[in-house]
């Protein structure tokens, strides 16, 4: 990947997130490659101190091509903490998702507070009922939480501080602080240090 091209993207996102009056920034955020954003009427996107955002162009070889993307629905925040660092991953905050500070997401990963769709087929049919319909619940990943690459965080969970999510897991219940969980659904593993 071309350096000059890498640097320009990074000053040109700087430029959009200084210029969006939804996006509240504390500084030093990062964001290297295109990266889709849609924040709603108010909805808001808060980025912590120094928060890295790394999106296609083979920055990271796990992540590929793909690229970032962040959606923050009316009246929803995503919030990502200071030195949080980020590859190759969709954000969505239909309601509230809160990223604490120096988490590590690996590339490809999925987190979606919402079903998106209605269980019911008659709300379905038209897209005016269907998403204001699905269900929702925030989604809290602690501090220091490492999740690994494609890994699908879905409604309701809340990922302990410290625990770590094996690659490819899809997590469809809390976690405990200090704890490994891998699989599909995610299980339980082993205590870190214990």
């Amino acid at each position: 990947m071309n350096k000059l091209m890498v640097k320009f993207l990074v000053l040109v996102n700087l430029i959009k997130i200084r210029l969006n009056k939804r996006i509240v920034h504390k500084g030093g955020a990062r964001f290297r490659g295109f990266i889709r954003i849609k924040i709603d009427k108010n909805g808001k996107l808060i980025l912590g101190k120094n928060v890295v955002i790394v999106s296609g162009m083979m920055l990271n070889i796990l992540g590929k091509n793909i690229c970032s993307a962040i959606r923050v629905d009316s009246n929803a925040t995503l919030q990502i903490g200071n030195n949080a660092g980020i590859s190759n991953t969709t954000l969505w905050a239909h309601n509230k998702v809160i990223i604490g500070d120096n988490v590590k997401i690996g590339a490809d990963c999925l987190i979606f507070d919402s079903d998106g769709h209605s269980t019911d087929n008659l709300l379905r049919r038209s897209a005016k009922t269907d998403s204001a319909h699905s269900n929702s619940a925030p989604i809290i990943i602690e501090e220091d939480a490492f999740i690994g690459a494609r890994c699908i965080i879905t409604k309701g969970v809340t990922i302990g501080a410290r625990s770590i999510v094996a690659a490819g897991s899809v997590v469809t219940k809390s976690i405990p602080s200090d704890e490994v969980w891998g699989g599909n659904p995610a299980k339980h593993i082993k205590m870190i240090n214990g």
